[in-house]
């Protein structure tokens, strides 16, 4: 198997699991999303400390924490982070997974529209066409609900500008994650143990399986982004941005038919008109590749011949 589609096949696998994490939080009932997003504090730098260990990231952890540029973007990522969990968490306990997985349907355009605002980006074409369907989509919704569609809205900027703050910062996947994790470690243990001597909690009160259940809720991330972390360096920028629509795709599948959450004509509209804002802007992409590789110089020829030398050796006949 190629290095490509190997890459291609852990980007799937992270993805997937990631957008099956919708299934996770109602299992932890009667557990409250408050509580649990507590505990997923608490534990997650306990799983990503042991991931900083085991791959000797522990210098580059520490240089992190004597730049207080770093530190105070990483600190403003932790918090945005937590409320989109929050939201999320909230979201799959109550009945809007559908909604959940628009506002990461709608995250990309976000992030586009955060392109044009903060670093002057100029559109194309395709792509004003695109945020132009997704603001019809969310109007479509909004009269639909007698409101804004609030959860998939608020998943879609806290996250879209949580990605805009790590683009700013610039500092390596699992370290940049162990900090956040730790920076509101203090605040989810002081109000776990106000929970634990009030009476009013129930990790460690229901059952076995709910003690791990919670424990789990820090760890259940480690798994897609061990994947994701092996898959980024072996595919292109462009492929993984596609991989993305993964995630929403399998919440939307888990709301519609496992959670059986309503579907009614005018939420259909208003997914379609998404959808095919989605469609424009990944053709668009499509082409802007292909129009690059095109006017990409060929390199010298003995380079192609020694290339193409290097690539049989590493690939055996028959699996590119």
């Amino acid at each position: 198997m190629s290095v490509a589609r190997r890459g291609v096949l852990l980007g799937v696998a992270a993805y997937v699991l990631w957008g099956l994490s919708a299934l996770y939080w109602p299992l932890v009932e009667p557990t409250g999303p408050v509580e649990i997003l507590a505990l997923r504090v608490l534990w997650s730098p306990v799983a990503i400390g042991l991931l900083v260990l085991a791959l000797g990231r522990r210098r580059q952890v520490v240089a992190i924490l004597r730049r207080p540029r770093h530190l105070a973007l990483l600190t403003a990522a932790s918090v945005l982070t937590t409320v989109n969990w929050a939201m999320f968490i909230w979201a799959t306990m109550n009945g809007h997974v559908v909604d959940a997985s628009l506002g990461y349907f709608i995250t990309p355009l976000v992030s586009i529209a955060f392109g044009v605002v903060v670093f002057r980006e100029r559109l194309r074409a395709s792509q004003w066409t695109a945020i132009g369907l997704a603001a019809l989509s969310v109007v479509v919704l909004t009269a639909e609900y007698g409101g804004p569609p609030w959860v998939a809205l608020g998943l879609a900027v806290t996250f879209g500008t949580y990605g805009l703050i790590k683009k700013r910062v610039g500092v390596g996947a699992v370290e940049g994650l162990m900090v956040e994790t730790a920076v509101l470690f203090p605040f989810a243990l002081v109000y776990t143990v106000v929970l634990q001597v009030s009476g009013q909690a129930t990790f460690g009160h229901v059952s076995v399986a709910n003690t791990l259940l919670g424990i789990g809720a820090g760890f259940v991330m480690i798994v897609p982004m061990l994947l994701f972390s092996a898959a980024a360096p072996k595919i292109p920028l462009s492929l993984t941005g596609m991989l993305q629509y993964i995630e929403p795709i399998v919440q939307f599948l888990i709301g519609l038919l496992v959670f059986r959450e309503p579907m009614p004509l005018t939420r259909w509209l208003a997914f379609g008109v998404l959808w095919a804002a989605l469609a424009v802007l990944g053709a668009d992409g499509l082409r802007r590749r292909d129009r690059e590789r095109a006017d990409r110089p060929a390199p010298p020829l003995s380079a192609r011949s020694s290339r193409t030398a290097a690539s049989d050796v590493r690939y055996p006949e028959g699996t590119r």
